[in-house]
Parts: structure tokens; sequence; C-alpha cells
């Protein structure tokens, strides 16, 4: 029997190349895929298309990627800082997707923008820009510092991620400057300060969302969210 498809959301922006300055592209960190593939999942990357009903067709399961920043009129706020990354298409896209994925009870991995994207399908409502006030560490932006910050993250005891991981708590690494705050109808498990580390569906429904990036990683722990939304999907399509 083939493995689970595993959908990956692919970011689309302008980038340099040989074509110019501004070449339109759909972007994906290979180590996503390779996350998948390791816990036994075949990826398939997706792009932005006009029938995510049709694309969720397709699929055992989902990783919803990180990205650019969602637009504030999504969980309805005015814009109050310049927005990096924003695409409206891409919005729409991820968002219909994560509508999609729950009523189908589709198991979904969310991560960074992804999880973003879960917490406001769900109604809730996200910090534009982090300030001390806010109470999580502020990462100077370049890549030396991004990559190499660690932060310490203690999930909830009894939570399905606290499960996953095997332990309560450990250091994420923080690649992001907006957060979500309120995670809607879904149940956050993690908080650092103001700020949603962790969330999590209730029921039956197969959904962890994490702000960290654990396919750039090398826990054993990290990994294992692979697995779980891996073997969801299994379970899923064989139950």
């Amino acid at each position: 029997m083939r493995p689970p498809v595993i959908g990956l959301t692919a970011f689309r922006r302008d980038l340099p190349t040989y074509l110019g300055e501004q070449t339109d592209l759909y972007t994906l960190d290979p180590n996503y895929a390779d996350g998948v593939t390791r816990a036994g999942g075949l990826p398939l990357i997706i792009p932005h298309n006009e029938d995510p009903e049709a694309v969720l067709d397709l699929l055992d399961g989902l990783v919803m990627t990180g990205g650019g920043d969602l637009h504030p009129e999504h969980y309805g706020a005015e814009t109050a800082t310049e927005l990096e990354d924003s695409n409206a298409g891409a919005d729409e896209w991820e968002l219909a997707l994560a509508r999609g994925a729950r009523a189908r009870q589709l198991p979904v991995l969310g991560i960074c923008r992804g999880m973003q994207a879960l917490a406001v399908a769900a109604g809730g409502t996200m910090i534009q820009d982090l300030r001390p006030e806010h109470g999580h560490p502020i990462i100077e932006s370049t890549p030396e510092a991004l990559m190499q910050s660690r932060h310490q993250v203690e999930v909830d005891e009894g939570s399905r991620i606290a499960r996953v991981m095997g332990e309560r708590s450990f250091d994420v690494n923080s690649i992001h400057h907006q957060a979500v705050v309120d995670p809607g109808d879904l149940l956050a498990t993690a908080r650092v300060g103001q700020v949603v580390e962790a969330l999590e569906s209730t029921g039956d429904w197969d959904a962890i969302g994490v702000q960290w990036h654990p396919e750039k990683m090398h826990e054993p722990g990290q990994q294992a969210l692979f697995a779980y939304v891996v073997d969801a999907a299994r379970r899923r399509r064989d139950g």
C-alpha cells in the first residue's frame, strides 16, 4: 500500500533568478518534505489553486508551512505595521485549506505561519509585530541570529503535543515577528508571555500547530511532529 499522501503548502514570492530580480516562484524549504519522508509519508507540494476541495480530495494529511505575514484584515484588524512577504492569494488559499481540512477532519500540522492560519481560520487574533511588552524574546532579524536562537517552551500536561513530543519542556527556535494571542476555538497548549507557542484541536480531529520551525531542528521530539501527522493520516485512511 502506498504511503499516506501529505500535502505541503508552498509559498509564492518574487525572488531573483537568471530571469530577473523579481521572478514569480513557488518556494519551500526541502526540510519540510524530508521530515514527511522520514516519517513514512509521501510529500506532495501544492501550489495555490482555485478549488481547495479538489486538492484536499488528494490528501491523507496536510502540513501548513511557514511563509509571509497574514494580512490583519483576516482577523478584523487594521494594518499597524509594515507587512513582510504579504500575499493576498496565499492568505485566501491557506485559510480555505485550513477550513476545508477541519471540515473533513483531515490531520494537520501547522508550522509558524501555518499555525497562525489555523488559528485565524478558527476565529483567532494576532499580534502584528512583537514588542518586549508581549513577554516573548525579540530576536535580531539576521540569518545568524534567527537560526541560532533558542528559548524554552513548556506545553500543558496531558496535551496532545506533550504526548507526541514525549516531554513537556524543551527549547525551540524563533523565526517570526507576528504571533497568535487568541487561538479562536482551538486550544492553546503553550504560551510564552502573551504569545501562543502551540495549539491543538479538541475532539477527534488530529491537528497541532507550533510557532517554531521543527524542520530546522534535529532533536527527535521535533521529528516526532512529522510522524504525528503521517501516523494520523494513515489511521484515517485505513480506518
